[in-house]
């Protein structure tokens, strides 16, 4: 190879060269700018996808336990069962005094689920909100969940008193009116029902005729009636009204006490209206209307 040709590949090679570095530096030059031009993009227009920016904020999905969402703590489910106070559940629940699935629990916040077995001094209890209504009877509505003859039932008047299931404490005859009470509390309706507590219920009885005096002394006093002593606590004429009108107080939960006991001394109820029931009374409330009891009057009743 001569000298020249030796200088002019030589030449060629540093033109290669510095070509190489030239597209290099280019290159270089070219992808930084695209950075900063995709960082400027990024903090100016950039807008990721909804439910990108959903997952960001919510963090990733979790399976939760089935009914772990439903579970409440042990004093708030004795509580709802209308037993005590939460603050007075934590003092039964130190000594052992409630069990869940048969297993004494004196944690404090320990958290019962719907489908566990909760007991309170051996008894079952349920963490349903207790409701207590008070109904003015009309006439011709039977005291009773259904009828499968398709009559008037109390239950079509008080249907949206209350999301619980609520019964009525004893019964009134389709004829008779007046005060007739509902609830979802066991207890206090077995209470209110058992002679022995001697449940005050005051009727405005209306008669075919007039009652004698001498006839009233005999009620007033005990008698027999179907073969069982009757005990009627108060008779009288009713004041300012024909003597075919009387109240009679009682607290006998036999069947049609009332018109029976009538019927025994040759009279017959035309009318008959319950205008006191353990303490309660018709005040305000209409016929047909309900109202939920005042907390005092629940307090009342429970210390009956």
């Amino acid at each position: 190879m001569t000298a020249k040709n030796k200088s002019s590949r030589g030449r060629q090679e540093q033109s290669s060269n510095s070509n190489d570095k030239r597209s290099k530096s280019s290159a270089a030059s070219s992808k930084s700018l695209s950075t900063e031009r995709a960082g400027k993009s990024k903090d100016k227009n950039f807008r990721p996808h909804p439910e990108k920016v959903k997952a960001f904020k919510t963090g990733p999905s979790k399976d939760k336990k089935t009914g772990d969402s439903d579970a409440i703590r042990l004093n708030k489910y004795i509580a709802n069962s209308g037993i005590c106070s939460r603050r007075e559940a934590d003092t039964y629940i130190r000594p052992g005094s409630a069990t869940v699935n048969g297993k004494i629990i004196t944690e404090m916040g320990y958290q019962v689920k719907p489908t566990d077995i909760v007991k309170f001094d051996e008894v079952v209890i349920t963490p349903e909100a207790k409701r207590y209504v008070l109904l003015n009877k009309p006439k011709n509505f039977i005291t009773s969940m259904d009828d499968e003859r398709g009559r008037k039932t109390v239950m079509d008047l008080i249907r949206r008193a209350s999301k619980e299931r609520i019964y009525p404490v004893g019964r009134l005859d389709r004829l008779t009116t007046g005060l007739l009470m509902f609830t979802n509390d066991g207890e206090m309706a077995k209470k209110l029902t058992h002679p022995k507590h001697e449940v005050r219920k005051l009727y405005h009885a209306t008669l075919d005729k007039k009652l004698s005096i001498s006839d009233l002394h005999k009620i007033s006093e005990n008698f027999v009636l179907d073969g069982k002593m009757v005990f009627v606590d108060k008779i009288s004429y009713i004041d300012d009204k024909p003597k075919f009108e009387i109240g009679i107080e009682i607290h006998s939960g036999r069947n049609r006490i009332v018109r029976r006991i009538f019927e025994h001394f040759g009279y017959t109820v035309t009318k008959l209206d319950r205008v006191v029931f353990a303490g309660l009374t018709k005040k305000n409330l209409g016929r047909g209307v309900w109202r939920h009891l005042t907390e005092q009057e629940v307090n009342n009743l429970k210390m009956i």
